[in-house]
């Protein structure tokens, strides 16, 4: 394990307000997305929608790295330039997703696990060799008011993060730890702070007793918000403070960057709770963002399949990229309107 690497490279990730691009969705998730704009979920169709995200112009300015699929790290620009290849000669550092999704816990009815850690070691090796720096595994946790997620289901989440987290380090892959306490249900703030305490505190517990180096690791948690289901929303103030608050308690400082995801939330939503956490006081972290759809919904709808649409939906994915970029300084304005935001709060 080179420790100096791995810090380097998590540190760049998250360096000069950047973020993440999460552009890794599995074959139904990337099919559901397309079916919603009537594009037909083809090899090439995906190939063509991937390289119009990847070479978008201007994106390096605030992406630091990308979330590939596994197809799509094998994949090629129309100039036959392997996707790793056009981010890195870029700046922007790939990524791989290597988790194989989630099932049911054995005789745990509603919690999940995510499976994935036979022969990743091989595969890990194999994708560094294709070009990826970094790699992603989620685990999913459930909630509800009273009895999910169960302590069990917690701690062997957090065992099989940490599993895969060694197994990154071990053959200089940066883990991304994605611990989602799902915003489903109609649990309120509080719910969702206690179970997130309870499983950063079972994370990083794990990732000590497997020896895992935090400085070369990158934590991408949910934010501390209520169920959609919920009757009492939360203000952007209060979802800002809870979170760090829930953070400061459980995440050490030598982790280099906290990086969200959006876990169901609009592109504005995200964006401005990413916002807020950044107008509170100094974090021993860096506070960015790890986004699919909050950067890609705006972009889909722009593209629609079409040839001709491309620079639209280039053009889109940059505004988005831009507004997270000026949120992760504490400058958007989240009452304005998107464009009206970046026109009056021009980056320096």
């Amino acid at each position: 394990m080179n420790e100096k690497q791995l810090n380097d490279i998590a540190v760049a990730i998250v360096s000069e307000h950047k973020g993440i691009l999460a552009a890794d969705e599995s074959a139904p998730t990337i099919q559901k997305r397309f079916t919603s704009i009537q594009v037909e979920s083809t090899e090439e169709n995906r190939r063509r929608y991937r390289e119009l995200l990847l070479t978008a112009k201007g994106i390096e300015q605030h992406i630091g790295g990308v979330i590939l699929f596994d197809e799509t790290l094998r994949q090629k620009t129309r100039d036959g330039v392997t996707f790793a290849r056009a981010l890195s000669d870029r700046g922007i550092t790939p990524g791989i997703k290597v988790d194989k999704g989630t099932k049911s816990l054995p005789l745990h009815p509603g919690d999940k696990i995510t499976e994935g850690l036979d022969g990743l070691r091989e595969r890990l090796l194999e994708y560094r060799q294709l070009g990826a720096r970094f790699a992603k595994w989620r685990a999913v946790i459930e909630i509800d008011e009273v009895s999910l997620p169960s302590a069990h289901a917690i701690h062997a989440n957090a065992r099989t993060l940490a599993s895969y987290a060694a197994l990154c380090q071990e053959v200089d892959l940066v883990p991304i730890v994605e611990p989602e306490v799902l915003m489903d249900g109609s649990h309120g703030i509080e719910r969702c702070e206690r179970v997130t305490s309870q499983v950063l505190e079972a994370v990083f517990f794990e990732l000590d007793a497997h020896r895992v180096l935090l400085e070369g690791i990158l934590l991408k948690p949910n934010m501390v918000i209520a169920g959609m289901k919920c009757m009492q929303q939360p203000s952007i103030e209060d979802v800002a403070g809870s979170t760090l608050r829930c953070l400061r308690r459980h995440v050490p400082a030598a982790v280099p960057g906290i990086v969200f995801l959006s876990g169901g939330q609009s592109a504005e939503s995200a964006t401005a709770h990413l916002n807020a956490m950044n107008m509170i006081d100094s974090h021993p972290w860096e506070v960015s963002f790890s986004y699919g759809r909050a950067l890609q919904a705006p972009v889909l709808k722009a593209w629609g399949g079409q040839e001709n649409n491309i620079a639209r939906a280039q053009d889109a994915l940059l505004t988005r990229c831009q507004l997270n970029t000026l949120a992760r300084q504490g400058r958007y304005v989240s009452h304005m309107d998107d464009s009206d935001c970046y026109t009056t709060h021009p980056l320096q």
